[in-house]
């Protein structure tokens, strides 16, 4: 699938840009954060949940799906959009390989493949890019990934020439076997820490030539400076025309960050995750409701946030269902945090279309980090 991205507006003071891209669920506004259904579900969460929240493109996970139920199983079924019933908005599915490389030792990184073993119960398993490729037409999410590497950090830069090398290779492979025409194939840059490697990395993906692009191995260790160094370095050298997607990176003022260098969507599991320990987002910093000052605290989540959790309930009942064990606490948090990612992008398109990113952006972490000290 030829996925038709179209810049709307550039920034004048950095690289953000306002675009869209269509897809046969219609138009997707970028900016744009994507929460994560790893399993075919976003946790705790329906697919009207996810509406009610601006959800749009939802991500899962090759991996767990072809492990459980199986990707000709969800293929019977109909595609992953029938199978979860998400009709709100596009799905796109990661290539396998961050789970892959988190399980797999360096000896059995093989050009062929990786061989690894089962979470679940300690199966051995071989994944490569062609199967990579096949399980995702199988599961028929609109967007899906090449399989590449995804180092360790730190890396020396020997090891990581050589992955951004076999990256390459793979993703010739993947591309050559993607049969579904419906699905828009990314492309993958690694590279680490190294310009000139995420320069080459960036380049020679962009000549195999892809649907839209993916910066990886960012947010896995390093350092704020690093990260936002690793992503520009990247976006600078991919093509105007085509999306950029910066893969796994969901705190707030990290977005904040990837838009200015570029970055037109996201994904992280960050907002579910942090719900289920007790956590919510608010312009004034990170909350843990578990905190005893919240137990006689009558007040919403966040003032002026439009999400159910805050239109309905208080801090001191969400508080009451969290030490209760109450499953309704996190899946309140997980609402409330997915529409925070996604105002925070609905309010980034409109400081990009009026030039105020910057100016956003600063009183936003002068608020959310100076401010938020609980």
């Amino acid at each position: 699938m030829d996925l038709k991205f179209k810049v709307l507006k550039k920034s004048n003071k950095n690289m953000a840009r306002l675009g869209e891209f269509t897809t046969k669920w219609g138009v997707s506004k970028t900016p744009m954060f994507m929460p994560v259904g790893t399993q075919a579900t976003v946790k705790t969460l329906n697919p009207e949940e996810l509406k009610s929240a601006h959800a749009n493109v939802v991500l899962s996970n090759t991996y767990h799906l072809w492990l459980r139920p199986g990707e000709d199983i969800v293929k019977d079924s109909g595609g992953l959009h029938e199978f979860m019933n998400y009709k709100n908005g596009p799905i796109l599915t990661d290539s396998g390989g961050f789970q892959v490389f988190s399980l797999a030792k360096k000896e059995d990184i093989k050009e062929e493949g990786v061989r690894f073993k089962s979470h679940i119960d300690g199966t051995e398993l071989f994944l490569s890019p062609e199967k990579s490729i096949e399980i995702q037409n199988k599961l028929g999410a609109d967007i899906i990934m090449s399989f590449d590497e995804c180092p360790p950090y730190p890396a020396t830069y020997e090891y990581m020439e050589n992955s951004i090398e076999r990256t390459l290779r793979w993703a010739i492979r993947g591309k050559k076997v993607h049969n579904n025409k419906e699905q828009a194939l990314f492309g993958i840059v690694q590279g680490g820490e190294f310009e000139e490697l995420r320069k080459r990395s960036a380049i020679e993906t962009v000549k195999i030539g892809f649907d839209g692009y993916s910066i990886g191995g960012a947010a896995v260790g390093e350092t704020k400076e690093v990260q936002y160094k690793e992503v520009e370095y990247a976006t600078k050298y991919l093509p105007e025309d085509k999306v950029r997607y910066l893969m796994g990176v969901g705190d707030p003022i990290d977005i904040i960050e990837g838009v200015k260098r570029g970055v037109d969507i996201f994904d992280c599991v960050a907002p579910t995750r942090i719900a289920r320990h007790g956590n919510a987002h608010t312009r004034h910093g990170k909350i843990n409701l578990r905190n005893s000052k919240y137990k006689r605290d009558f007040t919403p989540l966040e003032d002026n946030c439009d999400c159910y959790a805050c239109s309905n309930f208080t801090k001191a009942y969400i508080r009451h269902l969290l030490i209760s064990e109450e499953v309704l606490g996190q899946r309140l948090l997980s609402i409330h945090n997915i529409r925070f990612l996604t105002k925070l992008v609905e309010d980034i398109r409109e400081n990009i279309e009026s030039d105020t990113l910057e100016e956003f952006g600063e009183e936003f972490k002068r608020k959310y980090y100076e401010e938020g000290k609980e």
